[in-house]
């Protein structure tokens, strides 16, 4: 029970990657904040996952592109638990198109749900830790160093929030708050299925890279966010750690 009452935010957790987090946090010892912004359904399944093997969850609406349902969204954490240990940054959006298909509207919604959010989230955050300190994790992507036709906007936000890992992580390290980002590989998911990734060109192409040889699962970056999350993890910051798998 690495995460004994701490208390964990982690954005676009109704699917995917943050549902693993989300799981195995509560798992661990965490209340958890299940934030989805239109999957109702998906989020409550996974709350419902939680309480049924006796943790603590709640799911909170909020669509975090927009400022004003970023802050509802820790009002609501605040009155729900009065305070804030963790904040997993996991909510992203991406749209393969090449540099001649991009459009203003899909990069603003790449920019504000990818990179906007995590830095505004990391302030709501900030504001509820306690004088214990806390945890910030950033979810980036094998991708953001290692780039791939048709991502373009993607890998921009990408490389951002590596960035903000290590710039926050100087800035807040004298308040205790440690700052650190997972790079995941190509990893299963609600959103890789629906992409058509399963049995691709693409999946073909990142699984001939991957020494393990497989694709990776949401529990397998799951474990990572726990260790950055906890005691364990206390004298770490400012610090990328790939999950792929070997891929690089």
């Amino acid at each position: 029970m690495k995460l004994i009452d701490k208390v964990a935010v982690i954005t676009g957790s109704s699917k995917g990657i943050g549902a693993g987090i989300a799981k195995e946090y509560a798992r661990e010892g965490a209340k958890v904040v299940v934030n989805y912004s239109s999957s109702k359904e998906s989020a409550d399944s996974v709350v419902e996952e939680i309480t049924r093997n006796g943790g603590t969850a709640i799911a909170v609406q909020a669509d975090i592109s927009k400022i004003a349902d970023i802050k509802r969204l820790f009002k609501e954490v605040n009155n729900a638990f009065g305070r804030l240990d963790i904040l997993v940054n996991n909510a992203s959006v991406w749209k393969y198109e090449m540099l001649a298909d991009v459009s203003e509207e899909t990069f603003q919604l790449q920019i504000t749900t990818g990179l906007m959010a995590h830095i505004f989230c990391a302030k709501e955050a900030v504001a509820m830790f306690g004088e214990g300190g806390g945890s910030i994790i950033n979810l980036s992507s094998t991708i953001s160093l290692n780039p791939i036709p048709g991502t373009l906007i993607y890998c921009a936000v990408k490389a951002g929030v590596d960035s903000i890992a290590k710039t926050l992580a100087k800035e807040l390290g004298p308040k205790n708050i440690r700052v650190n980002t997972i790079a995941p590989g190509m990893t299963e998911s609600e959103g890789s299925t629906a992409d058509g990734r399963p049995g691709s060109a693409m999946e073909k192409y990142f699984l001939d890279q991957t020494p393990l040889g497989r694709i990776g699962l949401p529990i397998d970056i799951a474990k990572v966010a726990v260790f950055l999350a906890s005691d364990d993890a206390g004298w770490v910051t400012g610090e990328r750690i790939t999950v792929s798998g070997g891929l690089l």
